[in-house]
């Protein structure tokens, strides 16, 4: 499975978020590759689920691959829960 994480413009949040997301795999056993994109990557690159900031959803309209969007991308409960529950629907 490959993840993206997202945000807006430059790495910094999109790299947090990886690292949450990647805690929280091999903290559930969970073998994926998890890639940190900003806003203009997202159109040429596949992922199976791409992990947003809520406030992104405008800008993903168009995209088809699953989204998971995060009110909070400090919230590692809300990052456990939503890409947990996303990744098992893709399984």
């Amino acid at each position: 499975m490959r993840i993206a994480a997202l945000c807006g413009m430059g790495f910094g949040s999109s790299m947090m978020l990886k690292l949450s997301i990647e805690e929280i795999l091999k903290e559930e056993g969970i073998e994926a590759e998890v890639l940190s994109w900003d806003l203009g990557s997202v159109k040429g690159q596949e992922a199976d689920l791409i992990v947003a900031p809520l406030d992104m959803k405008s800008n993903l309209e168009s995209v088809e691959t699953k989204l998971v969007l995060l009110k909070s991308l400090t919230d590692k409960e809300e990052i456990r829960e939503k890409v947990l529950k996303a990744i098992e629907e893709e399984s």
